[in-house]
């Protein structure tokens, strides 16, 4: 049997993808080595704090707008499953996101078949072969990847084999009771361990060779998150612990158990240091694991073979048929967006659903239609922008798309924007794609330091020096960009005052349709 789509992984990616299906009725099955769905949470985070926020009271009616807070939830009709009615924590446990996807594969009834590991994938004229380890075979026109980064990413140091990696160590902070402990990396992983470790532990090192980047200053989530910097206080306050700027050079186990470490400092000039350690623990982060693929549909790796390269469309750029979901599509936006977070791919794998539908069913992208006139458009993409949570929360990467024709607009939302300058939703004499973005130098600013002078409020003759959140409107002509226009930014993110938004975006509008 050949089916339409096989999809290897039922996380919340792969879920979202096959609720999708389901509710369409495509051909589809979904392969999972684990004997549930969400796997990897049973594991990880290994203290079993999530970070996504989990935001119940938001003091909105409208369920959009609500998501804007909700980063757990998957998109669905269902009011009942909805994750902020499984924990009312800000930064829930992880048992309740076990909890949640397994009671969402059963509601939406999607076809998975666990406890079915895949070993082998090649090609089968033009679709996939997949053959896990008993020697059963599944076939498929099309494969969809959304596995996440399942292998530890270990760097290449002389002697790093024989340290603690975070995918494995004994998370019981007695068994580090008064030691001295190395963390390498410089991540929410390397944080959240040496956090965990300070009660017990004599003295703590967290080290790497690149500079701390706080996510409240780059707004990237995946940046070090306050949740887990507690470790920076007993660090700049010294208590025994520090950060670390450099690289580790070469690990040798003593003969009494612990570590010879080289390090050699970034900020010095001095020749390597020699320091000493009971405990390594080797936190620096995951790669996609592309060992399974025969060579005739081995993916192209990128960002040091970390991830697949893909297209605008989630395709793999050198395997056509070969598509990605989930946090392995972060390769599109990497440390700029939120690909790499649940809060983002469900975003993402709707619009990979609806690129699918759109080359292999006949289904163009889900639009509506509105009146041709510079007020219709202007109101429509004013209105989305201060609703959606699609393009709050995947800001700088989805983008909603008014393409305006001589007799009415054809309005898309949330839209890839690479998709539509790579001409996925066809050709346009005029188009007008929003978005929201921070500005290009947002993360060079300290968001707390009131010296810096700050764009006013509200305040539509400087919105192109905005550095906060603020939707910004391009206009295309015949597929070149022609015309850009800024929306003033607002602290509480409304941007629908007349004279502040609305009427010089309608003003922008009818310049550009002349």
């Amino acid at each position: 049997m050949v089916r339409d789509y096989l999809i290897l992984g039922a996380g919340p990616a792969g879920l979202q993808l096959a609720a999708l299906l389901e509710r369409d009725g495509r051909d589809y099955v979904v392969l999972e080595r684990g004997s549930g769905p969400g796997t990897f949470f049973t594991r990880f985070p290994r203290h079993r704090q999530l970070i996504s926020i989990n935001k119940v009271n938001t003091g909105y009616t409208d369920p959009e707008r609500a998501l804007r807070m909700d980063w757990n939830s998957l998109l669905t009709d269902d009011p009942e499953l909805l994750f902020t009615r499984y924990s009312e924590r800000y930064f829930p446990a992880a048992d309740d996101m076990v909890r949640y996807l397994r009671d969402f594969a059963t509601r939406t009834g999607v076809r998975v078949r666990y406890d079915t590991a895949v070993e082998r994938i090649s090609r089968d004229g033009d679709g996939f072969l997949a053959r896990d380890t008993t020697g059963r075979t599944f076939r498929a026109r099309r494969l969809v990847v959304a596995t996440g980064v399942s292998l530890p990413h270990v760097p290449d140091i002389p002697g790093i084999e024989r340290t603690e990696r975070y995918d494995a160590f004994d998370t019981d902070p007695a068994s580090f009771t008064n030691q001295r402990v190395l963390v390498l990396g410089k991540g929410n992983s390397a944080f959240e361990t040496a956090d965990a470790l300070m009660e017990k532990a004599a003295v703590i090192h967290v080290a790497g060779p690149h500079s701390l980047k706080l996510a409240w200053k780059t707004h990237f989530v995946g940046h070090l998150r306050a949740v887990n910097n507690n470790f920076l206080d007993s660090y700049q306050l010294k208590s025994q612990n520090a950060v670390l700027d450099g690289t580790v050079e070469a690990i040798e186990q003593r003969p009494d158990g612990g570590y010879r470490v080289e390090f050699r400092y970034a900020r010095t000039t001095e020749r390597l240091r020699e320091l000493h350690y009971d405990r390594v623990i080797v936190c620096t982060g995951f790669r996609f694991d592309a060992t399974p693929f025969a060579a005739d549909c081995r993916p192209a790796l990128t960002i040091d073979d970390r991830f697949p390269a893909q297209t605008s469309a989630y395709e793999s750029v050198n395997v056509p048929g070969l598509y990605f979901a989930g946090t392995l599509t972060q390769q599109r936006d990497f440390k700029r967006s939120t690909n790499g977070f649940i809060h983002g791919f469900r975003y993402g794998t709707r619009a990979l659903h609806r690129v699918l539908g759109a080359r292999h069913h006949a289904t163009p992208w889900p639009s509506r239609t509105l009146p041709a006139t510079p007020e219709a458009v202007a109101d429509a993409l004013v209105e989305r922008v201060n609703r959606s949570s699609g393009l709050w929360q995947q800001f700088g990467f989805l983008g909603d798309v008014a393409t305006v024709h001589d007799d009415h607009t054809r309005y898309a939302e949330e839209v890839p924007l690479d998709y539509v300058t790579d001409g996925g939703l066809g050709p346009a004499a005029h188009r007008f794609v929003i978005d929201l973005e921070y500005g290009p130098d947002h993360d060079h600013v300290d968001p707390f330091d009131v010296t810096v002078p700050r764009v006013r409020e509200n305040d539509p003759e400087h919105a192109m020096d905005a550095t906060y959140l603020h939707p910004v409107v391009r206009y295309y002509r015949d597929g070149g960009l022609a015309g850009t226009h800024h929306l003033a930014e607002n602290l509480e993110n409304d941007w629908d005052i007349p004279a502040v938004h609305r009427q010089p975006l309608a003003a922008f509008v009818k310049s550009c349709l002349g």
